[in-house]
């Protein structure tokens, strides 16, 4: 059983660090990039069924539940205009280079999410942290969802393949607070995003 677990973590792993190429060479192929990203809640074109705990069992571990979802590949996240930031990060106080795109065109990629300003988004990593945010903040903060770091992907077992994180050093209500409270509500290994309108 431990032996099948870590062959599957493997090739997810695998799978999102080399996805395969579509038959032209120029990106990957349709279907080929591993989801990484599911959003329930308000949203309007769900494109999954309601979760299954047999087959969903980290969100079963974690108590989510939705009847439909919308889920977005790698790939597609990837894809998206990406947005290159440089704070200090919490964990080694160095100023990293980080990229991805804006959390804001992911939740329009992922099914047209219903939000508006007041409108709040649960979101929850691989290790079950969540933070919760309303949607302005997102905006005015310029939430990211990091896929790079100085130049590399994010890597399952590390912060990635996802992160959901900004610029604290550019806010300065966020700059005042202590580097390791500075980033608080912003998960990484981020796959799941519950949105409230």
């Amino acid at each position: 059983m431990q032996t099948k677990r870590r062959a599957l973590l493997a090739s997810a792993v695998a799978a999102v660090a080399w996805p395969a190429r579509a038959a032209d060479g120029k990106g990957p192929a349709p279907g080929s990039s591993p989801v990484v990203l599911t959003v329930s809640g308000a949203i309007r074109q769900p494109n999954r069924g309601a979760m299954d705990p047999a087959i969903d069992a980290l969100m079963a571990k974690h108590g989510i539940k939705f009847a439909s979802a919308h889920v977005v590949d790698f790939a597609a996240i990837a894809a998206l205009p990406a947005v290159t930031i440089k704070p200090t990060h919490e964990y080694d106080a160095k100023v990293h280079t980080m990229r991805g795109p804006l959390l804001t065109d992911v939740l329009i990629k992922a099914g047209s999410a219903q939000v508006s300003d007041t409108s709040t988004l649960l979101m929850r990593g691989i290790d079950g942290y969540a933070g919760k945010w309303t949607v302005a903040d997102l905006r005015k903060y310029r939430f990211l969802v990091v896929t790079h770091m100085d130049g590399k992907p994010l890597a399952v077992g590390g912060l990635g393949p996802l992160w959901a994180t900004y610029d604290a050093d550019r806010f300065p209500d966020r700059a005042a607070k202590p580097l390791n409270e500075r980033y608080a509500g912003c998960p990484w290994g981020l796959y799941h995003i519950e949105v409230s309108a």
